[in-house]
């Protein structure tokens, strides 16, 4: 990432962007990746160089976690997991190539199965480069509240910035955007552009507003750290309504209200680039010249000047981290034995 930024800094990358805001074809991973590869293709024949698609988009979120007891809800888990993609696999490679069709960097969020036991499942948000290639493969890392039913955690060894033609690129996945040293650890690499993805949220308490706390996450994170923030949020459809809520009318209201859902793009003042949308499906498009991120650092840089690292300091464990650990896999390579000739010094 250093060395593509140092290469840049004269000259920073101006692209468009494109917010994704649209429902999946829920429990249908197949049949989603089909939504996303066209919505692909129309985003970048209107111009977008990156891409940015919902949280847990592929094949859906787990709603019933918040309208079901546990019990109630066991079966839908199976069916998400049955549901589910694999990395790697031919849904991510669909992906993958419609990316490199496209010529667009890619930001999607995926239901993820893990590969250490049967039921292990990730929020995992994947990033794919112009070229198709994988570049990032990011688990939340804290599931929020009802989504521990659900979701395993992931470790800090994906909280990375990526380079990419776009800039220095970080993800997080929706609650996420409020763990403040999770923002910060990808400040501190450099970050200039962020994905957020989120999904509709109508089933949180009365009096919270998801479409306004989207807004209010995205403008901190772009003024602290004067970056741009691409914002993608998913919509909840009449066949989500449907199979989580039944004929049951009180899910079905809650599941239907309103300001639950806003995609935008923001700049590094923290206001929105163009108008933010809310609630509808559509594609949010704007212009991003990532030479406006500079000056505003004169005034607050908490990557330099206005910090003091003296006083404080952030530890990241980015290691990856399994459910075991074996001592011969530690011990393997001192039993490698000597060097042959010709590769000792």
């Amino acid at each position: 990432m250093q060395n593509l930024l140092d290469h840049q800094k004269d000259d920073l990358p101006r692209f468009t962007a494109a917010a994704v805001q649209t429902s999946p074809v829920f429990l249908d991973p197949a049949a989603t990746v089909d939504k996303a590869v066209s919505l692909i293709r129309e985003a970048a024949g209107n111009g977008a160089s990156l891409i940015v698609f919902p949280e847990a988009f592929v094949p859906g979120y787990p709603y019933w976690n918040w309208t079901m007891n546990p019990v109630q809800g066991s079966p839908w888990f199976e069916r998400l997991y049955r549901a589910s993609v694999d990395i790697p696999g031919p849904h991510v490679e669909r992906l993958r190539a419609a990316a490199r069709d496209a010529g667009a960097v890619v930001v999607i969020g995926v239901n993820e199965r893990g590969a250490h036991s049967v039921g292990e499942l990730y929020n995992t948000m994947v990033t794919i480069g112009p070229d198709g290639e994988l570049v990032g493969v990011h688990r939340k890392i804290v599931p929020t509240w009802a989504e521990k039913l659900t979701w395993t955690g992931g470790d800090g060894s994906s909280l990375k910035v990526h380079p990419t033609p776009v800039g220095p690129l970080g993800v997080l996945a929706c609650g996420e955007n409020t763990n403040t040293l999770a923002r910060f650890t990808l400040l501190a690499q450099g970050e200039l552009v962020h994905a957020a993805s989120y999904i509709a949220l109508p089933v949180a308490p009365a009096d919270y507003d998801m479409a306004e706390a989207i807004a209010m996450r995205t403008a901190a994170h772009c003024f602290e750290g004067k970056v741009f923030s691409v914002v993608s949020c998913s919509t909840i459809s009449d066949q989500i309504v449907d199979a989580v809520a039944g004929d049951d009318a009180e899910i079905r209201e809650q599941l239907r209200r309103k300001h639950s859902a806003l995609s935008g793009i923001f700049g590094p003042d923290g206001r929105p680039v163009t108008e933010p949308l809310v609630d509808d499906d559509g594609i949010v498009y704007a212009e991003i010249d990532l030479n406006r991120c500079i000056q505003p650092k004169q005034m607050h840089d908490i990557l330099g000047h206005y910090n003091r690292f003296d006083i404080f300091s952030l530890h990241v464990d980015d290691r990856p981290r399994g459910p075991v650990t074996f001592a011969s896999d530690a011990a393997a390579p001192a039993e490698q034995g000597p060097k042959a000739p010709e590769e000792e010094s």
